[in-house]
């Protein structure tokens, strides 16, 4: 067959080809609607593409299969690039010619049959051309057949990986870590070959294995191992992008297989970036979903920059209400006593704070319904603290803080001390407080015992011994 040279094709300008223009229309729908009437034209014709998928590679592929007469080897090292370039020509010919974009279909037929390391090489190729957020018959055949072939119990041995040599490493060894178990192999092993991804196909990659039922224990560990790599060189703005993803990634996870001490380390990470308040928002309400795993050390976070208290708690509010608002809907006293607990612990941390204003102080210790605590020993510590530390709030302060014991669940010994204290309001003031606010006293469970002390101290021994002796008790 002969050609001529009529055309010239500049490929975003990387490279110019001459190339003969009747050739490459056979073949191609676009460029035969370019070329319209110019097709029988001697003269020369000039193309300029800015976006040709692969660039100058891209599109010397194409020239060869054209020249060849519609015929090319078609490889996982250039199925991905060849599919792309066929679909920007709309190299789909109905007619006697062949066309490229089906031979690229039909070549994926044969995926499951190509090695772990070529799977690895197309899915390269299909994040060096392909747009996640798109949909793309090619990448999703990829990403099936990667995740079950991780999925399976019969795998390539992590030795044929094409990313052997990558220059991410993992916190931990994770090409060292693999192990035959029960005939299998350990589950980490194509954690490093899944590395080179960018966030927006790690995104995809697991909403995939989450559809497909894949180990949400094993898609964590990845995770993990994926924010520590990436975050050795991203830039401020790339981290925040991994982060959100990762978030988002979490809260479509079984949620048993996240630890309260895992979502803290992230919520540590992510506090010193600047996430959407969205992606926040989801990370305190998956804490708060699990509170009562949570230690007193995880909630001392310390409070933002410019706040002068010690610690964070607008954030502790937070999570005890994302937890009550989980606890509505399935009913645990066990789950709520232990939050109680933990919170009682907080508040006895944080009532030395002295610049911690009564108002915050009261939302904290009313946090809670009188009834998720057996005993209010510790909350009467708490506030016992707080009122020595902060002497000169208001009576009215006073009295909407102590509002939220319970008499009735103190001990004789606390009961003692408290008629004695002279920091404490009455119980006739506090009493009069709560009948002028119902909806308080409809918060406070069980606050209708306010009146009854237990043991054997009477109205009138209390206020004597307050006469007598105003001692101030402070406890360790």
């Amino acid at each position: 067959m002969r050609f001529c040279c009529d055309l010239e094709v500049d490929v975003n300008g990387e490279e110019v080809f001459m190339v003969d223009k009747k050739t490459l229309a056979s073949f191609s729908k676009r460029l035969s609607k370019l070329f319209g009437h110019f097709m029988d034209n001697t003269g020369n014709l000039k193309v300029v593409f800015h976006d040709f998928p692969g660039g100058a590679e891209g599109f010397e592929l194409i020239a060869r299969f054209c020249y060849n007469n519609g015929r090319t080897e078609i490889t996982p090292a250039n199925i991905v690039l060849l599919n792309c370039a066929a679909q920007f020509l709309e190299m789909d010919c109905d007619g006697p010619r062949p066309s490229l974009l089906n031979q690229t279909k039909n070549s994926l037929d044969g995926i499951s049959f190509w090695s772990w390391s070529e799977l690895l090489v197309a899915l390269k190729e299909c994040q060096g051309l392909l747009s996640p957020s798109k949909p793309s018959l090619i990448l999703n055949k990829v990403l099936d057949c990667i995740i079950g072939r991780l999925a399976s119990p019969i795998v390539a041995s992590p030795y044929t990986s094409s990313s052997e040599n990558s220059s991410f490493q993992c916190s931990s060894d994770t090409r060292r870590s693999y192990s035959i178990i029960n005939n299998s192999y350990h589950v980490s092993w194509w954690f490093e070959d899944l590395l080179f991804l960018n966030i927006d196909l790690i995104d995809k990659v697991i909403k995939k294995m989450i559809s497909q039922h894949f180990d949400h224990a094993t898609i964590i560990k990845f995770l993990f191992c994926y924010q520590r790599s990436r975050f050795l060189t991203a830039t401020p703005t790339e981290k925040c992008r991994i982060m959100e993803v990762i978030i988002n990634l979490m809260s479509l996870v079984d949620r048993s297989y996240l630890s309260c001490k895992l979502l803290f380390d992230i919520y540590r990470v992510a506090s010193s970036l600047k996430i959407s308040k969205l992606y926040k928002s989801i990370l305190e309400n998956l804490i708060g979903l699990q509170l009562e795993q949570a230690t007193i050390d995880f909630l001392l976070v310390p409070a933002p920059q410019k706040k002068h208290y010690m610690y964070d708690v607008n954030l502790v509010l937070r999570l005890v209400n994302a937890f009550q608002n989980e606890l509505s809907c399935c009913q645990s006293p066990v789950r709520l006593q232990k939050v109680a607990s933990l919170l009682d612990s907080y508040l006895v941390e944080v009532s030395a704070d002295s610049y911690l204003n009564p108002s915050k102080f009261a939302e904290l210790v009313l946090l809670l319904p009188g009834s998720a605590r057996e005993s209010h020993d510790r909350l009467f510590q708490a506030i016992d603290i707080y009122l020595q530390i902060h002497g000169g709030i208001c009576e009215a302060q006073k009295m909407r803080i102590c509002s939220a014991l319970n008499y009735a669940n103190l001990s004789t010994d606390a009961l003692r001390h408290l008629a004695r204290n002279s920091k404490f309001p009455s119980r006739i003031a506090i009493q009069g407080f709560l009948n002028q606010q119902p909806m308080l006293e409809n918060l406070l469970e069980g606050q209708k015992h306010i009146d009854t002390f237990s043991g054997s101290i009477s109205n009138e021994e209390s206020i004597k011994e307050r006469e007598n002796n105003d001692q101030i008790l402070v406890y360790a």
